[in-house]
């Protein structure tokens, strides 16, 4: 570990705090309707689609409406793939996509998880990457928004039967949030480098005489909004290890900023909305002490390297899988900075990471990307377990758990817990399934401990909605296509449902005046209680899975064992 890697490390950390009240003033003001500069092309929206853009929903109505969404999206994703062939904008003549593989993608981009069992560059034609993925990263990315802000709404009202309306939440966050952003940042890649263009490939002679084609495509507009929305799927294969997919360090650093700034930003969205930002500090204060965490860990051990390193001679830390131009430090930050958000792009190969290097990542997606998380996904699932500790704090001083004005009672811990045991049960048990099935164990690039990391890795990012890889794992087949996509589906709307519910629950409800005996829940102690709550959940769930694989595969490296 070096001065200027963790100085990079602060900095960026600095920048994300600095953002974080002015970008949360913002989208409270979208949200809330005070934002007009677009009121016209947004009225004409409304009137194009028939909404009533003065008439709110309930929870269920709000839900169901993002589920309708979602199908249309569906069908339209799964049309392209499946009829690309035949359709324009496709230079390279990229034939149809299989219906499994087809299935897998369309899950993949409706749920913000961007899994790619693909390589982009040599799959899909410019149409889809424009029309279909680039479309669904604004779309899902402003569905997490519109549902995070809904269950904010659940704590700040009271005596309330809506919660917003979803198509009224969408077209704003779009509007005046996704848009404008992703435009400035696509206009930035590609001053720093990054091709945006509809030509053909180009071929190139190589020094040795021979023919390499060069892939090119309108890379800068999907980048913007992959790595803004949290989205994570790249245009190439190596994601954003590709040179045209992330040219410069400071692209790189830009880059791992648009990750964080909107899950951070509402952090503070919800302590303004609920009345005391002190609230939005302190749930942010609980996602840092995890992220803080995570960087250290990971970093010391892509900077120490491995015995077997050491056995030969070489000096320095593990430089396998990453971009010298950015070194271990910046590509160790990326890593537990796009797993601690649902993001999923990588700019290192996460399977050549030390064991406990990689384990990090692992554990961030085991945690539900609470740290930070996507673009809203993050924030509802720190609120799930605020909902578990503050009913664990109720149970030791003996009296109803009350949060932010609002009492947490049976219901509303029920829900929370529904949504946060999907993950495990998604996770380990498509996980013990395929280490027995033999066309899916086929798959494993390695063997050992390391071989069934990749498999836990695959079912771990894609559950948590996340969509990086250990890429020794082939999943571009019938099994892993299949369960990928039921997984990413159960990951993702198995955890909105209750969510959703939860917010019509509490907004029902009255508010209540804190008393002398009211739990605090801006202070410390309650950031620690928070903090407490997520490891010895995430501990007693994933501590089995994890000794078989990194601990035993970390255990292993000490002993001369390499897998």
């Amino acid at each position: 570990m070096t001065l200027i890697g963790w100085t990079q490390i602060i900095l960026f950390c600095a920048v994300v705090v600095a953002l974080t009240p002015l970008l949360g003033a913002y989208l409270t003001r979208v949200f809330d309707g005070r934002i007009a500069l677009l009121r016209p092309v947004e009225t004409g929206l409304y009137r194009l689609a028939g909404v009533d853009p003065q008439r709110e929903q309930h929870w269920l109505s709000y839900t169901v409406a993002m589920l309708l969404f979602h199908v249309a999206g569906f069908a339209l994703l799964y049309g392209l793939l499946r009829l690309q062939s035949l359709l324009p904008f496709n230079p390279a003549e990229q034939g149809a996509v299989a219906p499994d593989l087809a299935l897998n993608t369309v899950i993949s981009f409706l749920t913000n998880t961007n899994w790619q069992n693909y390589g982009g560059e040599s799959a899909l034609s410019y149409l889809t990457q424009m029309l279909g993925l680039t479309v669904q990263n604004f779309l899902s990315a402003a569905t997490g928004m519109v549902l995070a802000v809904a269950l904010i709404r659940g704590f700040a009202r009271a005596s309330a039967k809506t919660i917003g309306n979803f198509w009224v939440d969408v077209t704003r966050c779009t509007l005046y949030v996704l848009l404008p952003i992703s435009i400035v940042f696509t206009i930035f890649l590609v001053w720093q480098g990054m091709p945006q263009t509809l030509g053909p490939y180009v071929d190139a002679a190589t020094v040795e005489g021979g023919k390499q084609t060069i892939a090119l495509g309108p890379v800068a507009s999907q980048v913007a909004i992959k790595m803004l929305g949290t989205n994570g799927g790249g245009f190439f294969n190596a994601n954003a290890a590709h040179p045209f997919e992330n040219p410069t360090a400071l692209s790189n650093f830009v880059q791992m900023l648009s990750i964080f700034v909107l899950g951070a930003a509402l952090t503070n969205v919800f302590g303004r909305m609920v009345g005391d930002q002190r609230q939005g500090w302190a749930i942010l204060a609980a996602m840092g002490v995890l992220f803080i965490a995570g960087v250290a860990v990971c970093y010391w051990a892509e900077a120490h390297g491995t015995e077997a390193m050491r056995a030969l001679g070489l000096a320095g830390g593990n430089m396998e899988g990453k971009e010298t131009r950015f070194g271990i430090a910046a590509s160790a930050l990326f890593a537990v900075v796009t797993t601690a958000a649902s993001c999923g792009a990588v700019n290192a190969m996460h399977d050549s990471f030390t064991a406990l290097g990689g384990m990090i990542p692992l554990i961030n997606m085991e945690l539900g990307e609470i740290v930070i998380g996507g673009v809203g996904a993050g924030l509802y699932g720190m609120l799930l377990f605020v909902v578990i500790t503050i009913f664990l704090a109720g149970l030791m001083v003996g009296r109803t758990p009350e949060y932010v004005g609002k009492k947490i009672e049976a219901r509303e811990v029920k829900m929370a817990m529904l949504a946060i045991l999907i993950l495990p049960l998604v996770m380990l048990g498509f996980t013990a399934i395929a280490v027995v099935v033999p066309s899916a164990v086929a798959s494993m690039g390695n063997a050992g401990p390391h071989g069934y990391s990749e498999v836990l890795y695959a079912f771990t990012s894609q559950a948590a909605n996340n969509g990086s890889a250990f890429g020794g794992l082939s999943g571009n087949t019938p099994f892993y296509n299949l369960t990928g996509a039921i997984a990413m589906f159960l990951g993702r709307f198995w955890m909105i449902v209750p969510a959703m519910a939860i917010a019509g629950s509490l907004a029902a409800k009255r508010s209540v005046a804190a008393t002398a005996g009211t739990f605090p829940t801006t202070g410390p102690l309650f950031v620690g209680l928070l903090v407490g709550t997520i490891l010895i959940v995430g501990g007693l769930t994933f501590f089995p899975a994890l000794a078989v694989g990194p601990i035993a595969e970390h255990l292993s490296m000490l002993q001369g064992v390499a897998y």
